[in-house]
């Protein structure tokens, strides 16, 4: 990806896409009136402040105040560079880019060529991979252990599932008789230097490759497992520029739009469950890569689902990871259920065992509460007839209860264990007060550890009065972004005499931009911009409600308090001196600051 893109192709890209559309991919948005609003993606918070403007084209949030146009959208979310972000959108709409010259060794394109590279690799390496396991006797023996598995044709066909040959240096000479750098093709993760450091060798070598595809679809790593008892059982690409297991989720590029259309996440465990799991119709499936649900990839799926389900393997290590993930889903904000399935099996051997339409209403139709999981989960390991094991998990439970926020949820689960174990209501609710109140100290201490990003929310709602002439800035500006006569009028009057520092700046922008554009979009203006600081002030301003045609008397009354305040100021300092020659009894002084002051306000009265 070369140097600078040229400004047509960015208009073009730009005009093409629907920012709603694309936003709508990562944030759930609902339509108030003219916006689209949904939980901000870049901070915390449970009340949706994030709005999109389809008419305007550009995201601003009233939260944190990150904003924007389309671009700056997907440099925030992707973390990557307007080029890159470019190159997406191009993509997606299928516009293709100029040819651009090839970039200086040591530059920002020199190392977005090698990801180019390396993505290509990974591209070329996932094709050949599965053409030798469809097609090859070499593969043959793969192809078989997969079917006896319990895997199809169509299973394998849809993830792409591939077979690295049995050689030291396969991988090695594909790549290096396509041109690749082999050095650049290690740092990708596909191969590794021999220890003496004299060559390069194959990282997979005789395993099933399953191809990892990042959240756009672009395969960016590999997964090979073995077909014997060699360990370890599965090999995964390590972290490269391309690929971060904390944040990539397994089948997401897929699943997403699924996800999106149920309004639901179903997490699982491994890649043979994620691919069961889909071809059973329960395409919304997607699986952590092999470690611990991590904070990110939380926060990915609460920003596409309000739910999430968990479907582990129901051995002790899965109904463990359970609670792992659920908290960290919870901490996400995500409302959190759990499929459980039956002893001994995971999703896939279930699936095999009892077919589709049973995973899909016994299994994840019948998910139950966390805290339902939590007294299921609980009694393991236990013998409930005994009296001290009995009153022991009683306490367990009734700890889980205390802790949940909400009092509705306490009374139901306080009144289920009532009724399964004939106990008191009164006892159980008295018992569960005293855990409350050995709690709250360690409440108290949780919300005074918050970063000041948690508890912003409550912050922001106490919003600070504005000046008048601040607000009166704010409002020509907002109607300046519309408007090009507006601008036109305000500078013949103001130009640049505005009293906010960013203001000023925001008006000698959009002077220039309407100098040289016939455009009077707002999204191409805050193209323009110099940093994320400016666009998120302009896509503030922009989001204000101002009338399409404001009248003469509007305007001049917004520039008569913007010019008025330095007066107002010179005459509130003009004031203190004068009480200030007064207390010193300076009485001459004080009547000639007097007059000073009836000429100024006299003048305010002639404007």
């Amino acid at each position: 990806m070369a140097q600078r893109i040229p400004e047509e192709a960015v208009e073009k890209i730009q005009q093409s896409v629907d920012i709603v559309d694309v936003i709508g991919e990562y944030v759930q948005l609902k339509k108030q009136g003219r916006n689209y609003f949904g939980l901000c993606p870049f901070h915390g918070e449970n009340t949706p402040s994030f709005s999109v403007s389809a008419d305007k084209q550009i995201f601003h949030c009233f939260g944190c105040k990150a904003g924007g146009n389309v671009f700056s959208f997907l440099m925030q979310i992707e973390g990557c560079e307007f080029v890159e972000a470019v190159r997406l959108l191009s993509e997606k709409e299928g516009i293709a880019l100029p040819e651009l010259p090839a970039p200086s060794q040591g530059s920002h394109e020199a190392k977005d060529d090698d990801a180019a590279a390396m993505l290509e690799a990974h591209e070329l390496l996932k094709k050949f991979y599965h053409h030798l396991l469809v097609n090859t006797k070499e593969g043959q023996d793969a192809l078989d252990y997969l079917l006896k598995r319990g895997f199809t044709k169509e299973s394998i066909e849809q993830f792409e599932i591939g077979y690295s040959l049995n050689s030291w240096n396969f991988a090695v000479k594909f790549l290096a008789n396509r041109g690749f750098s082999l050095p650049l093709m290690e740092e990708a993760g596909l191969l590794v230097k021999k220890n003496d450091g004299s060559d390069f060798l194959d990282r997979f070598r005789n395993r099933i490759m399953f191809p990892i595809l990042d959240h756009h679809g672009n395969t960016i790593a590999f997964s090979g497992r073995v077909m014997t008892d060699e360990q370890p059982k599965y090999l995964n690409s390590p972290e490269t520029k391309l690929f971060n297991k904390s944040k990539v989720l397994y089948n997401f590029s897929k699943a997403r739009l699924h996800i999106r259309k149920h309004h639901q996440a179903v997490l699982l465990e491994g890649f043979a469950d994620v691919i069961s799991a889909s071809l059973a119709g329960v395409q919304h499936s997607v699986a952590a890569m092999g470690t611990a649900l991590t904070g990110e990839q939380a926060k990915v799926l609460k920003r596409n689902s309000a739910e999430v389900i968990l479907c582990y393997d129901s051995d002790k290590a899965g109904m463990d990871a359970v609670l792992r993930s659920a908290k960290t889903l919870s901490q996400a904000g995500a409302e959190v259920k759990v499929a459980m399935i039956p002893d001994g099996l995971d999703p896939d051997d279930y699936i095999q065992r009892f077919g589709a339409e049973k995973f899909q209403h016994d299994v994840i139709g019948a998910s139950v509460s966390v805290m339902t999981f939590k007294m299921h989960y609980f009694k393991k390991g236990r013998n409930l007839q005994n009296e001290a094991d009995r009153l022991e998990y009683i306490e367990q439970i009734l700890k889980e209860i205390a802790a949940l926020k909400n009092s509705l949820e306490q009374e139901i689960y306080v009144k289920q264990l009532a009724r399964e174990y004939a106990l008191g209501l009164d006892v159980l609710k008295e018992r569960l007060s005293e855990l409350s109140r050995t709690m709250e100290p360690q409440k108290e201490q949780r919300e005074q550890t918050q970063t000041p990003r948690e508890v912003a929310p409550a912050a922001r709602k106490r919003k600070k009065l504005l000046p008048a002439y601040h607000n009166a800035e704010r409002m020509l500006l907002a109607h300046m972004l519309k408007s090009r006569d507006a601008a036109q009028k305000v500078l013949d009057v103001l130009g640049l005499q505005f009293n906010i520092e960013e203001h000023r700046v925001i008006a000698a922008h959009l002077y220039a931009f309407y100098e040289e554009s016939s455009e009077e979009k707002i999204s191409s203006f805050i193209q323009k911009l110099p940093g994320k600081e400016l666009m998120s002030a302009v896509s503030d301003l922009a989001m204000l409600q101002v009338s399409d045609e404001p009248t003469s008397a509007e305007i001049q009354d917004y520039i008569r308090q913007i010019l008025n305040y330095p007066k107002m100021a010179d005459l509130q300092q003009k004031e203190a001196e004068k009480n200030e020659a007064e207390r010193q009894r300076d009485f001459v002084r004080a009547a000639r600051i007097g007059m000073e002051i009836v000429q100024m306000k006299r003048s305010f009265k002639t404007q």
